[in-house]
């Protein structure tokens, strides 16, 4: 009930403030979208897709031998995000997503001497500086629109292929979250989470942003430092982890804060002294390279504050957005995350109780439940840091994907499986059939 308040003030005292003196800069507060009821070819698909998993999901997930369960839960996330794009129809659902002037698409061709570019990408951040990048160029660290150059460069250009490798690497996510859950938790855990990682309302921004793509390479970055801290070869997980855990930070400045995952990981896992020298190797070996490439990371941050003060993101007012962004969170995550969440939150109180604030910690001994917990909060206490910093206001939905991905994991918790896995499909088909969303 809270959620469903939450959503409805965001959407009227939005509407009221946008239409007082426009400065909420959405069509449709609190998401970027605008009110545009439609169908499309992706439409049977959509529907085909969300009952095949509402009726068959849950007991598919728990029988299916593991490595067959992740092959199934990444084909229907493909499924389901290629289907929801495809209501919007093939160009404007998917091709042009990343070749509106905001995009780093725009970019492309301005990285023809890589170096060259990276020593000076600093000098075009600020919106009065000459040849000013694109918002999303401008607002990432040059490894994401690096990724569409080397696309581009083996011959997979335009938009279509960059939002085809989005929803590829984005959907992935899925996969990553499942890993890191029965290696930390259980597979009971990961196998009751499966059908909840694939069909919620994240999809539709997954489908196709560049956030999806991110979202990818983080949990990843996650799930290779739960098998570090777990399994058996620590040095290659753990060097693996680092490595993506750098590109993470180097593909979008507010993913620092999975640091704060990669804690939780840590604490849950077995083997830290094994993994940490491993992981802080990694960690070094992109920021080293871009260094010594002439990008300076810090500097490019503070320039970033500079012209998110020039611009919209300024504009924006943080006393609504503060709390707005956590209504977009509702919409994108889904009723069935609410519900999640909420029962891990007890189930840490009730961990506490048991075992006193002051008791010293022993993740060896806590169960299941309580371990997810810890990863779900984790991901959960990333995401209000980000709220707070006010480096955050509006366009969450597809801006928060990377921590939302985690969050969907504490549909594990749920009752009632199929019931809420059928709000979680409601909720998608109808947001991205009575809205066309901006990403």
């Amino acid at each position: 009930m809270a959620a469903v308040l939450l959503v409805t003030a965001a959407g009227l005292i939005g509407l009221a403030i946008e239409r007082r003196d426009g400065t909420l800069h959405v069509g449709w507060p609190p998401l970027y979208a605008t009110w545009e009821p439609h169908v499309g070819p992706g439409t049977p698909a959509a529907l085909l897709v969300a009952v095949l998993v509402v009726v068959y999901g849950p007991p598919l997930a728990a029988r299916l031998p593991w490595r067959a369960l992740l092959g199934a839960v990444w084909g229907t996330a493909l499924a389901w995000t290629f289907s929801l794009a495809l209501v919007d129809g093939w160009q404007r659902g998917l091709a042009r997503r990343l070749t509106t002037r905001y995009e780093y698409l725009n970019a492309v061709d301005r990285f023809s001497d890589i170096p060259a570019t990276l020593r000076d990408f600093t000098h075009h951040i600020l919106i009065d500086s000459p040849a000013h990048w694109p918002p999303h160029v401008a607002g990432h660290p040059p490894a994401s629109t690096l990724t569409f150059v080397l696309l581009d460069r083996i011959g997979l250009g335009g938009g279509a292929w960059a939002g085809v490798w989005c929803v590829l690497v984005g959907t992935s996510a899925a996969l990553a979250v499942l890993v890191t859950v029965r290696a930390l938790a259980s597979e009971e855990m990961a196998r009751r989470a499966a059908p909840f990682t694939v069909v919620a309302p994240a999809a539709v921004w997954v489908g196709a942003s560049a956030d999806g793509y991110f979202a990818g390479v983080a949990a990843w970055a996650v799930a290779c430092l739960a098998l570090a801290v777990t399994g058996r070869r620590p040095w290659a997980f753990g060097l693996g982890a680092g490595l993506l855990f750098g590109l993470t930070v180097y593909l979008s400045y507010g993913l620092t804060l999975f640091a704060v995952l990669a804690g939780a990981v840590l604490l849950l896992g077995t083997r830290r002294p094994a993994v940490l020298p491993w992981l802080l190797a990694g960690c070094a070996v992109v920021p080293v390279v871009f260094t010594c490439l002439g990008f300076d990371w810090w500097e490019a941050y503070r320039l970033l504050v500079r012209r998110y003060y020039q611009g919209a993101g300024g504009i924006r007012p943080y006393g609504y957005w503060v709390w707005a962004n956590l209504a977009c969170t509702v919409l994108v995550a889904g009723p069935a995350t609410v519900v999640g969440l909420r029962r891990t939150g007890g189930v840490l109180v009730g961990a506490v109780r048991r075992t006193g604030v002051r008791a010293r910690p022993r993740p060896a001994r806590w169960s299941s439940e309580v371990r997810l917990s810890v990863l779900a909060w984790a991901a959960l206490g990333a995401l209000l840091a980000a709220d707070l910093s006010g480096m955050s206001k509006a366009e969450t939905e597809r801006i928060w994907l990377p921590f939302v991905m985690w969050l969907l994991a504490a549909g594990a918790l749920v009752r009632e499986v199929r019931v809420w896995l059928a709000a979680q499909a409601v909720l998608a088909l109808l947001l991205n059939h009575l809205l066309l969303t901006g990403w």
